[in-house]
């Protein structure tokens, strides 16, 4: 017979790792680690800027395919103008200030879109 329980004693359960327990805290987050208001910053800031640069990338494409000269020209500045725009949105949500060097990287589709329509 086994010694592991005197009767009318019982063990106490074992509970699931992914459950909370009360009165046992969860072990702290390693130093280094992200927190949630971080990483939300880093989706929010991502999506944004890869939409408007994806509208500004179409804009190019209009650009493109558009018969008048001047029009051309027009969609490309809106292009410019929309990348820069997204750029700031991503500088914004990270509370960094407006004038960066990360703003001329919105610049890229229409200067891209330049060389490859006219160039």
């Amino acid at each position: 017979m086994s010694e592991s329980s005197a009767p009318g004693t019982t063990r106490p359960r074992k509970h699931p790792k992914h459950l909370m327990v009360p009165g046992q805290p969860r072990p702290a987050a390693p130093r280094g680690s992200m927190t949630l208001s971080t990483v939300q910053k880093w989706v929010l800031s991502t999506l944004a800027v890869s939409t408007v640069l994806h509208l500004a990338g179409g804009l190019v494409l209009a650009a493109k395919y558009v018969d008048e000269r001047s029009s051309t020209i027009g969609l490309l500045v809106i292009a410019a103008l929309m990348g820069m725009l997204g750029m700031l949105v991503g500088l914004l949500i990270h509370r960094a200030r407006p004038l960066h060097p990360l703003l001329l990287a919105g610049l890229l589709p229409a200067a891209l879109g330049t060389w490859w329509i006219f160039g």
